[in-house]
C-alpha cells in the first residue's frame, strides 16, 4: 500500500513535469492551471492502474501449489468506468498442495483456504469438504476429530451446485 502511494505520488510529479516541459517548448503559453491539473489526472491515472492490475500482481506472486479458484469483481456507481469494466477486488485461492484426504474417509478432503481482498489482510481457514453431499466446514474454532479421523464437531453447509471451490479441491 505504502509502495503505491509512492507510485502516485511520483506519478503526479512526472506528469506536471511532462507539462512543465510543454510549457517551456510552447513559449509559455500554457495557461497556469495546466501543470496541477496534469498531475491530478496522472494520480488519478495511477490510481485506477492500481486498482486493475492488482488481481494480476498478486495472482503472479501466489505459489505454485496455490490455485484461483475464484474471483469476485467489483461495480461500482462512485466509479463509473467499473460500471463497463469492473476489477476484481476480491478472490479465494486453494493451496492444492497441502489438502489432505483420510483413505477411511475417501469422499472428504481438508485444504486450507486463502482470502484476498484489495485493501484487507490475507485471511487463512481450514476447511473441510465432503465431495460426495457437496457441503463443507470451516475448522476455524478447533475441530475435534474421532479416532477414524472423522469431524465430530463440524458445523456442515451446503454448497451450492457447481461450486469452483468445491470443484478445485474435490478434483486434486
Amino acid at each position: 500500500m505504502f509502495v503505491e502511494l509512492i507510485a502516485t505520488v511520483f506519478a503526479g510529479i512526472a506528469c506536471a513535469g511532462i507539462a512543465m516541459l510543454l510549457n517551456r517548448i510552447t513559449g509559455r503559453r500554457l495557461p497556469k492551471w495546466i501543470m496541477p491539473v496534469v498531475a491530478g489526472l496522472g494520480m488519478i491515472g495511477m490510481t485506477i492502474s492500481n486498482e486493475y492490475t492488482w488481481f494480476d500482481r498478486t495472482a503472479e506472486r501466489l505459489p505454485e501449489d496455490v490455485e484461483i479458484a475464484m474471483t469476485v469483481d467489483e461495480q461500482s456507481w462512485l466509479r463509473p468506468w467499473t460500471q463497463i469494466w469492473p476489477y476484481t477486488k476480491r478472490f479465494v485461492a486453494v493451496d492444492t498442495g497441502t489438502a489432505r484426504m483420510n483413505e477411511s474417509l475417501p469422499d472428504q478432503r481438508l485444504a486450507d483456504l486463502y482470502f484476498f481482498g484489495r485493501w484487507s489482510p490475507v485471511n487463512k481457514a481450514p476447511m473441510l469438504f465432503d465431495c460426495k453431499d457437496a457441503r463443507s466446514a470451516l475448522l476455524i474454532d478447533g475441530a475435534e476429530f474421532a479416532d477414524d479421523g472423522a469431524v465430530a464437531n463440524a458445523d456442515w453447509q451446503r454448497m451450492p451446485d457447481g461450486d469452483p471451490i468445491l470443484k478445485l479441491v474435490c478434483e486434486t
